[in-house]
């Protein structure tokens, strides 16, 4: 490699780089703002660091006011998983704080006392401003629907599964369920705050392309946190009977398909395309090492 190909790979990073920077600030400001809905740990600088440098190196063409709110949604997505896990100890609260978040993206106003309804609604409010969230929020809103509804019924596994330690979902039923993990909202919010999509037709081929390679995101997950999960009492497809081995073939049969699936997104979409394409690698590649709550470590 030359020494102009290197200045100019590693000023690149840099440029990133810096973008994470702005980032991670933007989002210690929302956790100073909602600090309730954020325990520390896992909620430290750390982990705010990684999730700003992994929206800024997936779509490196953007700036730090464009991955905002990728980044506080990417934020949300943690708030709620913890409350819902945590927090919600019956299956009406978890319920209740499922409906309230709907409610809210739907135009509601959040209780004053509701903190995740509330940092919902700011993402909501700056979404309003892009041109096109007229027609897509039924979309939007489709996909937090889903997210939640994967949310609740893991809820209702870990529940199931205490009560009776054999009473486990099918390890198909878990993958179809990957939905939870919030990718796919995320990118989602991403694409209507961005102008990335114009409409109804190409958001819903885009979900559709998401919601497989957040399957893949899942497994690598997965991955990363089976020790962890397994201290914790969260499910992990190694303990349906996948073995490790098992998961990795899995997860690259499905690299292999989410890269032909994403060659038919690309004549249509082809920014989005090789975003979802970075996705894939970022994150497969960040899991192998560590996770974003830290405690998963491999290393």
């Amino acid at each position: 490699m030359s020494l102009a190909t290197t200045f100019e790979l590693a000023a690149e990073q840099g440029r990133i780089c810096s973008v994470a920077a702005k980032g991670q600030r933007d989002l210690q400001a929302r956790v100073a703002a909602y600090p309730s809905l954020f325990p520390d740990p896992p909620v430290d600088a750390a982990m705010l660091s990684a999730l700003a440098l992994s929206t800024a190196f997936i779509a490196p063409w953007c700036s730090a006011a464009d991955l905002r709110t990728a980044n506080r949604a990417s934020l949300w997505v943690t708030a709620e998983d913890w409350h819902i896990d945590s927090v919600a100890t019956t299956a009406e609260a978890a319920t209740a704080t499922v409906t309230a978040c709907l409610s809210v993206a739907a135009g509601e106003a959040p209780d004053a006392h509701d903190h995740l309804g509330r940092f919902l609604a700011d993402i909501r409010d700056d979404l309003a401003a892009a041109p096109s969230f007229d027609r897509l929020q039924h979309l939007w809103q489709k996909e937090l629907h889903r997210m939640l509804d994967a949310e609740l019924r893991e809820w209702q596994w870990r529940a199931a599964r205490s009560a009776d330690p054999t009473d486990l979902p099918t390890p198909d039923d878990y993958l179809d369920n990957a939905a939870g993990y919030g990718a796919t909202w995320v990118n989602v919010s991403h694409w209507i705050a961005t102008g990335a999509v114009d409409s109804e037709q190409q958001l819903a081929m885009l979900i559709n392309a998401s919601l497989e390679v957040e399957k893949v995101l899942r497994l690598v997950n997965d991955l990363a946190s089976y020790g962890r999960d397994r201290s914790v009492g969260d499910l992990n497809i190694q303990m349906l009977g996948v073995a490790e081995h098992e998961v990795r073939q899995q997860v690259a049969d499905r690299i292999r398909r989410c890269r032909t699936l994403l060659d038919s997104v690309e004549g249509t979409c082809p920014q989005e395309a090789v975003y979802l394409r970075r996705e894939l690698g970022f994150t497969t590649a960040f899991y192998g090492e560590t996770d974003f709550w830290g405690s998963g470590d491999n290393h």
